[in-house]
């Protein structure tokens, strides 16, 4: 039996611009297959969730205009489920307006929220440490996330920093800090006390709320003040009306930077953001010259490294290229440096200068 008073609330608004052409704002990443195995992104985390969290349990939020495309990849979602954005205003009011609809559902619910579009390998690792969060969580009045155990001094990617003499499973967090240059997040490593922020958090709704009330009274106030009309036919009136009041700032700035009741549980799986074509391709299995293949039936002379992907089964030949991402979609073609990855998002910018935006 699943435990009735998990909750989860499954992040899917974000747009995914690094992974154009294949990511456009009317088809994000999370709702395509990134990594070849017959599930999106998407699927695979509510499938991930559902193993310990109840299905009717699981709450999406999104924007309003994605909400055909969760209903039509999640079968087992129903629309009050589907928690609609009316305007971008960042993680703190989506997440506050969750965590107050579920407790009008359940006072003694404890909640995860988590990105739609992350890698995680072992999933039953997964589970074990989020609920690992959730006992601490109906214990404590504390707040909790998963850190990654850094592998390389990675500068895009915040961190947390956690109580280095602690000897408990779950850590103290010291501080958030922000993503660093290299020689600084060579000093983190270095330091032993330093995990990827890789956003992910657990509490229980009553801990949340309360933060929000102490740290962010207008967005509370603004909020709190729908409570009659949350999980009724009035909500969505309401939320349209005064959604777009809301301050535009971050979980972190808003409450984690904020409160000192804060615990971290360095993960015990795998983990990949799955934020650039690069990190995808570190994720897929390689042929013998090193290229990952989505898709494609490849045909490759003296060219490694490359990231391929095209629509199922095109024949792509490639001949003395290394080290590019070769994306084929209908409408576009990309190849492009790998090392050049974090500047898709200024092409997508000219491409639609140049194009318009049906390209995006």
């Amino acid at each position: 039996m699943k435990n009735k008073n998990y909750y989860a609330v499954l992040m899917a608004g974000g747009v995914g611009s690094r992974f154009w052409p294949i990511s456009t704002s009317s088809y994000p990443k999370q709702f395509h297959d990134m990594l070849g195995t017959g599930d999106t992104l998407i699927q695979k985390t509510f499938k991930r969730l559902n193993k310990f969290v109840p299905t009717e349990n699981i709450l999406i939020l999104t924007n309003e205009r994605y909400n055909d495309l969760v209903l039509e990849q999640l079968p087992l979602v129903k629309q009050d489920q589907v928690v609609l954005e009316p305007a971008m205003r960042n993680t703190a009011p989506c997440i506050l307006y969750a965590a107050l609809k579920i407790q009008k559902m359940n006072e003694n619910g404890v909640m995860i929220v988590a990105p739609s579009d992350h890698w995680i390998e072992d999933e039953e690792a997964f589970a074990k440490d989020v609920t690992a969060c959730f006992d601490k969580c109906e214990k404590e009045d504390v707040l909790c996330t998963l850190g990654i155990k850094p592998s390389f001094p990675n500068t895009g990617f915040g961190y947390i920093e956690f109580e280095k003499e602690s000897t408990e499973e779950i850590k103290k967090v010291n501080q958030f800090r922000e993503k660093p240059d290299y020689e600084t997040a060579k000093e983190f490593l270095a330091q032993g006390n330093f995990l990827w922020n890789a956003g992910i958090f657990m509490w229980s709704v009553k801990t949340i709320v309360s933060a929000f009330k102490n740290y962010q009274p207008e967005q509370y106030s603004l909020f709190e003040s729908g409570m009659s009309c949350y999980n009724t036919g009035e909500e969505k009136e309401f939320i349209k009306e005064n959604y777009p009041k809301a301050e535009n700032i971050s979980i972190d700035y808003a409450i984690l930077e904020n409160s000192k009741a804060i615990f971290v549980l360095p993960a015990t799986f795998d983990w990949n953001d799955l934020g650039t074509w690069g990190s995808l391709y570190d994720k897929l299995d390689k042929d013998e010259d090193n290229n990952a293949v989505v898709n494609s039936k490849s045909l490759t002379t003296d060219a490694s490294g490359n990231m391929i992907r095209s629509p199922k089964d095109k024949i792509v030949v490639v001949d003395g290229l290394n080290d590019y991402i070769i994306v084929d979609k209908k409408e576009v073609l990309l190849i492009y440096p790998k090392s050049k990855e974090q500047d898709i998002k200024k092409v997508l910018g000219a491409v639609k200068d140049k194009y318009g935006d049906e390209y995006a």
